[in-house]
């Protein structure tokens, strides 16, 4: 067996890992859930699921492991002491607390900044520091930022991707003097490059894990952009729509597109922009009244060439992020019909039409015309709403060829930074 390269995505439910080999194949996948931590134990599971998702792969992967990459949700954010330990539980991607931070920052870097959203890892932080003080919160991370720290790599450090909404300029390549005045940068991680390499993984941690003591550390991503990467895009005008526990579209577009105010923003891609945004809606809301079973079964019976009347707004929760942004937006799941695959079919072609509403609105504001949409993510795998979206859409759908968020951590892994020159 040769080299191996391990991609791990950290998802809101659950952690997965991808092993590929130098020509990029999988060699193996392991996943663990996390069930339903409280909001106390939150590190404690994703420390342990970090751990356990390793340690399930064979050992003769672990022991030819060159390289990793860590895939974290973006947004979701904690408040470290010195030695890198949680003073606080972590703020989920979609917790919208820090509504009056958000109103500081967008009076500093103006409305359509990314950061200037109550749900952006930026007013997460300062919602974190004001309640914690400079005494117990040192460091404030993202989510791919702590795991990999776990794994050895001593100095803080995220990648340009996580570190948007935390309000660094990805042009200047550094943090603009009005986030130096809201939160200070050296309570902030050092940005580099996803991929860049970040020293090997510590020699207790090897052991432990049963991983090559040669296994390099590299800075991941956002779980949204590593499912991009995993989908192979390369052409302005391509897109990929995550069906995941939430609905996350992203489209490569020559132009760069940011509008806070709708929650839309662009990611660094080489000498293009990965335009885009995250719905709290998707397949989090489904489950609240079908299991995987249950969602496999009815789907079966739908007939997806049919309209669907019923007008849904599936959220698990109050709070919407794109394409409507609203922190206090209501849930809209009635009138629910006695017939569970009627139900059903209202719920998808509901999240449809979110889809479509989501990229007209990107279109809209300027990105590069959608002339292909790629399918990543669990959802993906849902053929009657595949030919849902795609009557909605009026746009080529197709699955993606790799569908899953690890797989764009492994190549990352494999590649380093070299995965994003082809744009450069």
């Amino acid at each position: 067996m040769g080299k191996c390269y391990l991609g791990i995505d950290f998802g809101t439910s659950g952690a997965r890992v991808i092993a590929i080999s130098p020509t990029d194949e999988i060699e193996a996948f392991e996943h663990v859930d996390f069930g339903d931590p409280s909001e106390a134990s939150r590190a404690a599971v994703w420390h342990d699921a970090l751990f356990e998702v390793i340690t399930n792969l064979p050992s003769g992967i672990r022991k030819q492991t060159a390289a990793l990459a860590i895939a974290g949700t973006s947004g979701t954010v904690l408040a470290c002491d010195a030695d890198l330990l949680p003073a606080y539980p972590p703020l989920l991607y979609n917790d919208a607390r820090a509504t009056e931070e958000a109103a500081a920052i967008a009076r500093a870097a103006g409305a359509s900044h990314p950061a200037a959203t109550a749900t952006s890892g930026l007013a997460k932080t300062l919602w974190l520091k004001k309640h914690l003080g400079i005494e117990r919160a040192r460091i404030f991370l993202n989510q791919a930022d702590w795991l990999t720290s776990l794994l050895g790599s001593a100095l803080p450090r995220t990648d340009y991707h996580n570190a948007l909404k935390m309000g660094f300029d990805i042009v200047t390549k550094d943090w603009p003097a009005w986030v130096e005045y809201l939160a200070d940068i050296d309570f902030l991680p050092q940005v580099v490059a996803p991929g860049a390499d970040l020293g090997w993984i510590s020699p207790p941690r090897a052991h432990l894990l049963g991983l090559n003591s040669d296994c390099l550390l590299r800075a991941g991503t956002t779980d949204s952009i590593a499912a991009f990467l995993a989908a192979g895009v390369r052409q302005p005008g391509e897109a990929v729509t995550s069906l995941g526990t939430t609905l996350v579209l992203k489209s490569l577009s020559e132009t760069r597109v940011d509008a806070a105010e709708y929650g839309v923003y662009s990611h660094w891609f080489g000498d293009l922009w990965l335009v885009g945004g995250a719905s709290n809606a998707g397949g989090g809301a489904l489950k609240q009244f079908f299991d995987s079973q249950q969602l496999s079964t009815l789907s079966s019976a739908i007939k997806p060439e049919r309209q669907s009347l019923l007008d849904y707004y599936p959220l698990p929760c109050s709070g919407e992020r794109f394409p409507i942004n609203d922190p206090a937006m209501q849930p809209r799941l009635t009138p629910r019909p006695d017939d569970d695959v009627a139900f059903l079919h209202g719920l998808l072609e509901s999240l449809a039409r979110i889809e479509k509403q989501g990229y007209d609105l990107l279109e809209s504001l300027g990105a590069t015309p959608i002339l292909h949409i790629l399918t990543a993510g669990g959802g993906a795998q849902n053929a009657a709403w595949s030919a849902i979206r795609q009557r909605v859409l009026g746009t080529s759908v197709s699955p993606a060829p790799h569908t899953e968020a690890a797989y764009g951590a492994a190549l990352l892994a494999a590649k380093g930074t070299k995965l994003l020159s082809f744009a450069t």
